[in-house]
């Protein structure tokens, strides 16, 4: 395969070339895309496979909370992979998320997919895991409306890639769901009565998202402060992933929420192998605002009033950091020119830090030489 134009290659190239190596993939949700070069940068420098994903809520045909469309991140993403060099990536359409499953909302959704695919993206991941069923009389049951509205949009993609390879994530668990007794977490079972209905509906993923204690965006505890990402529990994981093993349904598991997980937990907790794919999301926007505070005070203190101002009265009780950790995403849109618009020093120290940082990750992920890897299995 050519690929001197560094354009994206299949996720399914990506995830199934490093199947059954202690290995995590790192994907990065660029919502804001000035981390971009330092991340590709650092995949190329290190030799590591990487995976650049954006949420439908983030990125959708109105420009969702980052302001982007998906032909708009996917030509930042080209761009960042040409400055950079680097081959072995993949464009992941994140959470495609269905909550009602009624038909406008899965046409709506096709809509979504037919703007992704024709902007060239190569890795979809269904999320339809709110349509659960309480009242089901067995697992097979509660997890129906999730089956029947996973298999439409995964064979609607199948369509519309018209013989192209592609990466496919499902998932089963909704992340960070609570009920009066804690997290909800996805039971091995579960998981495997999933994958293999999908399989006999003829759709094969090569990962799932599975509810295992993680959280979404910045963590804090109830006093308001932030707190590290210490949730995840590794032994379910560890038990999901074995299962599916045991029943030769050859899928990864994709863990979502690792912002606030320190490194060094992932470097030497976390089952590589059995996890094959990382999610690091809000970590990125951070970087970005922090940055932010020492090269552009002006703009940070606008973007923190306003998301305090915006989001204050719908978060009665709860402190300014976290009103302002957990809604800061919504001013990315707001302050979009401004934020693009930053000084060539600020630009620069944006990405050396992410450079900085993902080396960091993919140390912790063990993903070193994972890009040659891929190129092998691939014979490029």
């Amino acid at each position: 395969m050519d690929n001197n134009d560094f354009g994206p290659i299949p996720g399914s190239a990506i995830l199934n070339g490093i199947a059954g190596r202690k290995m995590i993939v790192m994907a990065a949700n660029l919502r804001i895309t000035s981390v971009a070069t330092g991340i590709f940068r650092a995949a190329k420098d290190t030799d590591s496979a990487l995976i650049v994903e954006l949420a439908k809520s983030e990125c959708d045909l109105k420009g969702g909370y980052s302001g982007l469309t998906p032909k708009m991140f996917s030509e930042r993403a080209n761009a960042a992979a040409r400055d950079a060099g680097f081959d072995i990536w993949a464009l992941h359409a994140d959470h495609i998320t269905v909550k009602k499953g009624d038909s406008a909302e899965i046409e709506d959704t096709k809509k979504l997919i037919d703007a992704q695919i024709d902007a060239g993206y190569t890795s979809f991941a269904i999320d339809a895991s709110h349509l659960f069923n309480f009242q089901g009389k067995n697992l097979r049951e509660e997890l129906d409306k999730n089956i029947v509205v996973t298999t439409e949009l995964a064979k609607h993609i199948e369509k519309r890639m018209n013989g192209k390879e592609y990466g496919l994530e499902v998932e089963v668990g909704e992340i960070g769901r609570k009920d009066g007794d804690g997290m909800v977490l996805t039971r091995p079972e579960e998981a495997v009565t999933f994958i293999r209905a999908l399989n006999e509906n003829d759709v094969y993923p090569q990962v799932i998202a599975i509810a295992n204690g993680s959280s979404h965006g910045n963590v804090y505890d109830e006093h308001g402060n932030p707190v590290e990402q210490v949730s995840i529990d590794i032994p379910l994981t560890k038990a999901v992933a074995r299962a599916l093993r045991e029943n030769n349904l050859n899928v990864g598991i994709a863990q979502h929420g690792i912002t606030g997980t320190p490194r060094e937990l992932i470097n030497t907790q976390f089952p590589k192998g059995d996890i094959i794919k990382g999610n690091v999301a809000t970590f990125w926007q951070n970087l970005v605002f922090d940055i932010f505070k020492v090269y552009e005070p002006e703009l940070y203190n606008d973007i923190r009033n306003w998301t305090i101002e915006t989001y204050r009265g719908k978060n009665p009780g709860k402190k300014d950091v976290e009103i302002f950790g957990k809604n800061a995403k919504f001013a990315i849109k707001e302050f979009f020119d401004r934020i693009y618009g930053v000084e060539e020093d600020t630009t620069n120290a944006i990405e050396a830090m992410a450079y900085a940082e993902s080396l960091t990750f993919f140390r912790a992920f063990g993903s070193k030489g994972s890009a040659s890897i891929v190129r092998e299995s691939m014979k490029i």
